[in-house]
């Protein structure tokens, strides 16, 4: 090879090998997802940037068109709250402190180890609680002294009314996680009455006449932050935890439900599961529901009108958008483990935007669950007095629904 020829190559090699960075970076560029829905509409994002929670709210960066004004924040993610850890599972919260939007209702995820107990206690708030794995045992006593112990398992649900004395231990070999929902979104777990804490601020003498024996047998209580969460021996058969000669709370106020075993509203792209007092009669200041969409379905356009809704998204990935009045619409993206918000009457639509089935809880304060559907009211509105409104093609007035389809196909 003369001395032309191989410059030749050594240029054409170099002049390559800087071609593979900038085609690099240029397919790097065009992935990056950059603040502009449209040509000549908002730029490019230089960074610093967090590109893995850009691509999780694709919907921040890039809003519809549609939105529009300002609204409070209506997402805060799990994976962003603090976890506390203990010897025998863990636990997290999202409170007002967390999702400052969200005043009535407050949620805290937690993990219980095979035998893991969370100490006997009780709060001023009602506790609900939705079962996302393993098993667990609830302990409580009502106020007519009348017993209750059950076994829950994934989908079930308890309800504990303020002030009642309860209990929850992991259970089988890789015990449990739950979601607990309170009905003040002030609540915090780290306020709760705990026996442990009781018992090391009576003195020695009056717990002595309290239960009738010596004081000296009194002064071994653990520290509370001890047994807050703490390792313990899993129980035996539920049999020999209900016991003989005691009263149990009878099945019709059971702190329980199976909300798995209610038969859903079932359409062509999913299903809702709807828990309210008519159904699980202890819960009194929580409703529920359990929604599932297939990909591309939507939970259609509705509002609630007697209180506002606090989502926990369970598995896939969502886009929501809320419509606030004045001219004002914000949408969010939500992914497994996120809560989500909707105040008030606001109108609101949830889509599956992923390739798997969205699940998700809404909950309320409320005793009972009620929407209205957008769909329905138009459908039951004078058409002469909607087209009035709105100047709708006649095929659009031709698909209104008369009846609720409250989960609708791609």
């Amino acid at each position: 090879m003369n001395s032309v020829s191989r410059r030749n190559v050594i240029a054409g090699t170099a002049a390559a090998a800087a071609l593979v960075p900038a085609a690099a970076g240029a397919q790097q560029a065009a992935q990056t997802p950059q603040p502009s829905r449209a040509p000549n509409t908002g730029g490019t994002d230089p960074g610093p940037r967090d590109l893995s929670r850009t691509r999780q709210n694709p919907d921040m960066l890039n809003p519809p068109s549609t939105d529009h004004g300002t609204l409070p924040n209506l997402r805060f993610s799990y994976a962003d709250a603090h976890v506390r850890q203990e010897s025998g599972g863990w636990t997290r919260q999202v409170t007002v402190r967390e999702l400052g939007v969200s005043q009535d209702i407050a949620g805290v995820n937690m993990r219980l180890n095979a035998g893991g107990v969370r100490e006997l206690h009780w709060h001023k708030e009602a506790e609900w609680a939705y079962m996302l794995y393993g098993s667990a045992r609830i302990t409580a006593i009502d106020t007519q002294g009348r017993q209750f112990v059950d076994d829950v398992g994934v989908g079930d649900l308890w309800y504990f009314p303020g002030g009642i004395p309860h209990s929850i231990q992991g259970l089988g070999d890789d015990g449990c996680e739950f979601l607990l929902v309170f009905d003040d979104g002030h609540f915090d777990e780290d306020s709760t009455f705990l026996i442990s804490d009781w018992f090391r601020r009576v003195p020695a003498e009056v717990l002595a006449k309290n239960f009738g024996v010596p004081a000296n047998l009194f002064g071994h209580t653990p520290s509370p932050d001890e047994l807050y969460i703490f390792k313990a021996d899993k129980p035996g058969p539920l049999a020999q935890d209900r016991l003989d000669g005691v009263t149990q709370v009878p099945s019709a106020g059971s702190f329980s439900h199976r909300m798995l075993a209610q038969d859903p509203i079932r359409t062509k792209s999913g299903t809702v599961r709807i828990t309210d007092s008519s159904v699980f009669k202890a819960s009194k200041t929580i409703a529920a529901a359990l929604v599932e969409i297939e990909p591309g379905g939507l939970r259609e356009l509705h509002w609630h009108p007697n209180t506002n809704e606090w989502q926990y998204y369970i598995e896939g990935q969502a886009r929501m958008g809320v419509f606030a009045a004045s001219g004002q619409a914000r949408t969010f993206d939500y992914v497994a483990g996120d809560v989500g918000y909707v105040p008030f009457a606001m109108g609101h639509y949830v889509e599956n935007t992923g390739s798997t089935t969205l699940r998700f809880l809404e909950m309320f304060r409320s005793d009972h669950y009620a929407d209205l559907s957008l769909n329905q009211w138009m459908a039951l509105t004078p058409q002469q007095l909607l087209q009035s409104h709105l100047h709708l093609d006649k095929q659009v007035i031709g698909a209104l629904r008369r009846d609720k389809a409250p989960v609708v196909p791609a």
